[in-house]
């Protein structure tokens, strides 16, 4: 059975640390309004376990948000769910929503993950930085 979010927590985002860039994305919805709601979770740290639906390996391939609910969406749908707690990110929360967005959304999705490590370098390069060095995710 799922594990819901906290009474005072909207979302659970699971985020691979270990990747620079993903740590600049969480970053930044961090700091948004509605964000203090939120409870972001480090997957690549040692010890972390995001519930009996998802494993730690899992949990580190792909995006994964869990509603107050305890629904667990990953990918395209997990980038919906948190857009839609923020405030600033409500309209691209309404257009992510429209029928057949999410299925190309994860279409998109599903393409960037192979370059996600070149991606991640780069991001190196330009001075992100991961929030975990265990170069776990990588």
């Amino acid at each position: 059975m799922p594990t819901p979010a906290a009474p005072n927590e909207t979302l659970t985002v699971y985020f691979d640390g270990s990747c620079p860039l993903c740590t600049a994305e969480i970053n930044h919805y961090k700091r948004q309004k509605g964000a203090e709601r939120s409870n972001f979770v480090d997957v690549s740290q040692e010890g972390t376990h995001p519930g009996p639906d998802l494993s730690p390996r899992d949990a580190m391939r792909r995006f994964h948000v869990r509603r107050a609910d305890g629904a667990l969406v990953s990918g395209a749908r997990g980038f919906v769910a948190i857009w839609q707690v923020l405030p600033r990110w409500r309209w691209a929360a309404r257009i992510g929503s429209l029928p057949g967005v999410p299925t190309a959304m994860e279409v998109g999705y599903r393409l960037f993950l192979p370059v996600r490590p070149l991606l991640s370098k780069m991001a190196t390069r330009l001075g992100a930085r991961p929030a975990n060095e265990c170069g776990c995710g990588r």
